[in-house]
């Protein structure tokens, strides 16, 4: 029935197409309530231009009316009154129509079948030739399965309710029979003559009875163990339906839940997992009221045969499933922040994705929190434990679930949760207090069909993080967290990815394939620090985020920040452009730092967010009148004058407000007076300073000026300085520096 389940999904000429398929030939009601039993059939097995493939027609063809009339036999109450009519209907005019042409009837049903598929596939491909994404198919897949479901559900109602028809005829005949062997008793008080004529009329009646609940005892011990057979298929669909749900959808989501706590995608679509568990609770609770049922009407007759046992083990695997829901829906829908700290507030919200099917709601449970050790966390994980002892005293842990009559939601909400103390274990070795891992674990008690049964739940955070993984994987998720907190669709590109790379192990590899397969260690991200550095590699790279969350997002968003690149990347780049070339890269001796690297400089004092709280990266540009061009070629006022501050007003009430500017003293130019008043400049007291000497000496002195920001030092750099110092005086220094090395 899965290509029925789809093409009731089409829309407007596709589905106007599909409704011109059916008609009084094949009327598509019988498409309908027959789809799973049509779709089973080998329809294409039998050749149509082949008279002697009529017999096989003709054995489909009684078949289909076969099925047509047990399907109306089933329905029953005033609701399927009207079907049942209709049914019976269908299958005297199928019978009528084709019981001289049954090929006609295959010929028929086979153009139906493929024309429905030819639309589904058309609909499905849409205009852009593209298929159905994956997310599409797998909801297709689990409501196809709820329509199986439905149906089979729905077929298991209806033969019990025969089966309790059978049976109440059953105790009747039973109760006749009664009735006929106390008339026999009661003959002995009359006369002879009538006594043998009314005992011969009796025990032939008798027997006759007896005959009936002899056969009718086995029927009904067919019918239940037919009964029984089919709810264990059911059983098992919705096994496989819950197992897609919970342990695929439901799990995807909780991931997508973590990612976001990263920068991830919001995780969304609760309320569509919702829908599913409902379903999915509806279901299980209506097959299990069917199978206490079926109980009932076997503790009321009972009969020799298996049928104890099978309802025994029918029942257990119910309540299975319906403890395997209940305590898997039980979710954090808003996690707890991911850093707690004493003394402060926080938040959480828990909900309970089949409260409102199931009445949980008519007895509002309590959630509790407590806050439990990693260690703590995982003996519960294992069973080991099932005593929840605290590591620490949450204040205005307890919240009763409301229902939400609009939403259809049972949720708790934690608003005012604040963590008073912690008791904390001995760290080992190296271990940081951050390293220390706690979860809070949030406890309640349902009830569930009025306290028939009670689930203890628990909901905790998860939290696991493996000792070592694969690079690419980490690359995902320092660009999601780049692009969640630049708020743009501008994350890391590949040669930044090689750039950290090359950071992170310490390597020179500028191929991107040769990182693919490296796995980075806790100790490397976050515990040991970078070679010659007092930081770790994420110190760094955190550094970098906030650096341009808080002051820098436009500027990157923009592309005028290249950041990646290290020191001799940045000279290599500018050395074949004119002077006044700059670019801007993050520091590798600061955290939290950028530098201009300069054409004549080549780097200046990192800025870093104390800088640009007193000066924007923008104006500090502005005030350099030697930068003319970003990197590569682009007018610096085409890229940051939008982002530069208005000039200064007049003097208001004979006052001038004095302005900071950046100056870089080897590279000032005097600025002529703004007409019509005074301007007065004070020098930024941590103005960055340049990468060599404070004079334009040719032979400088091994000061710390001549060291770069990044503490390093070099012949080549001072040869850069001697250069650069050449190309300004016009004059030729090479002479002179073969003087000084001898």
């Amino acid at each position: 029935m899965a290509m029925w389940i789809q093409a009731q999904q089409l829309q407007g000429e596709a589905l106007h197409q599909m409704q011109a398929l059916y008609g009084q030939h094949f009327p598509i009601e019988v498409r309908h309530y027959l789809a799973q039993w049509i779709e089973s059939q080998l329809w294409d097995s039998v050749e149509l231009d082949n008279p002697a493939e009529e017999t096989k027609a003709k054995r489909l063809l009684d078949n289909l009316v076969t099925e047509l009339q047990r399907k109306a036999q089933l329905q029953g109450g005033e609701d399927g009154f009207l079907l049942k009519i209709k049914l019976g209907h269908y299958a005297s005019q199928l019978k009528s129509t084709y019981d001289r042409c049954p090929l006609e009837l295959v010929r028929c049903i086979k153009h139906i079948l493929h024309s429905e598929q030819r639309l589904v596939q058309e609909a499905s491909c849409g205009s852009g030739g593209q298929a159905m994404d994956t997310l599409s198919q797998r909801h297709q897949q689990i409501n196809q399965a709820f329509e199986e479901l439905r149906l089979a559900t729905q077929e298991t109602e209806n033969e019990l309710r025969k089966l309790q028809h059978s049976q109440e005829y059953f105790i009747i005949q039973y109760q006749e029979n009664l009735r006929i062997q106390a008339q026999l008793s009661s003959l002995s008080s009359l006369p002879p003559a009538e006594r043998t004529q009314r005992e011969t009329t009796l025990q032939s009646k008798r027997a006759t009875v007896e005959a009936w609940l002899t056969r009718e005892a086995s029927t009904l011990q067919k019918y239940r163990l037919n009964l029984s057979e089919q709810h264990q298929k059911t059983l098992g669909l919705l096994r496989k339906q819950q197992t897609l749900i919970l342990d695929e959808e439901l799990i995807q989501w909780k991931r997508r839940q973590q990612l976001a706590g990263n920068g991830g995608p919001h995780e969304g679509g609760l309320d569509v997992l919702q829908s599913w568990c409902e379903k999915l609770a509806d279901l299980i609770w209506q097959n299990r009221q069917q199978i206490r049922r079926c109980e009932h009407l076997t503790q009321q007759l009972p009969l020799p045969g298996p049928m104890e046992e099978l309802l025994s083990k029918l029942n257990s695997d119910i309540t299975d499933i319906i403890s395997a829901l209940v305590t898997s829906t039980f979710i954090i829908e808003k996690q707890p922040p991911q850093v707690l700290k004493t003394q402060t507030k926080f938040a959480a919200t828990v909900r309970l994705l089949v409260g409102g099917k199931l009445n949980v709601h008519m007895n509002p449970p309590q959630v509790k929190a407590v806050i439990v050790s990693e260690q703590q966390a995982k003996a519960l994980l294992k069973n080991e434990s099932t005593h929840s002892e605290s590591s620490g005293e949450i204040l205005n842990n307890n919240c009763v679930m409301e229902y939400h009559q609009a939403t259809g939601t049972l949720s708790a909400h934690f608003r005012n949760m604040s963590l008073k103390r912690i008791k904390r274990s001995d760290r080992r070795g190296a271990e940081s207090v951050t390293e220390e891992k706690f979860t809070v674990l949030f406890e309640s008690q349902f009830s569930v069909g009025g306290n028939e049964l009670v689930f203890h739940v628990k909901g905790r955070v998860p939290f696991i993080v493996p000792d070592k993984v694969l690079w690419p994987q980490l690359c995902e998720a320092l660009d999601m967290k780049y692009k969640a907190e630049m708020h743009s669709g501008r994350g890391l590109s590949e040669d930044n990815l090689v750039f950290l790379a090359q950071k992170a192990f310490t390597s020179s590899s500028n191929n991107p394939e040769d990182y693919h397969n490296m796995t980075i260690s806790w100790a490397q991200f976050n515990r040991e620090s970078l070679p010659g550095r007092n930081f770790t590699f994420w110190q760094w790279f955190d550094g970098v985020v906030e650096l341009m969350k808080k002051h820098l997002k436009p500027h990157w968003n923009d592309g005028a920040i290249l950041g990646f690149v290290n020191k001799q990347q940045a000279q290599d780049m500018l050395l074949s452009k004119p002077n006044g070339t700059f670019l801007l890269r993050f520091s590798d001796s600061e955290i939290g730092g950028i530098t201009i690297a300069w054409r004549l400089v080549w780097n200046l004092l990192p800025y870093t967010t104390k800088d640009f709280s007193i000066r924007s990266l923008a104006d500090r540009i502005s005030d350099l009148n030697h930068l003319l061009f970003l990197y590569p070629d682009r007018p610096k006022d085409e890229v940051f004058a939008k982002y530069y501050t208005p000039p200064l007003s007049k003097a208001v009430d004979g006052y001038v407000k004095p302005q900071i500017k950046q100056v870089v003293p080897e590279f000032t130019t005097p600025n002529p007076e703004p007409s019509g008043g005074t301007s007065t400049f004070m020098d930024q007291t941590a103005s960055p300073s340049v990468s060599h000497p404070n004079n334009f000496g040719v032979y400088p002195s091994m000061s710390d000026s001549m060291l770069d920001p990044d503490g390093d030092f070099d012949l080549e750099d001072t040869m850069d300085v001697a250069r650069h110092v050449e190309e300004l005086l016009r004059r030729p220094l090479a002479n002179q520096w073969s003087s000084q090395q001898s």
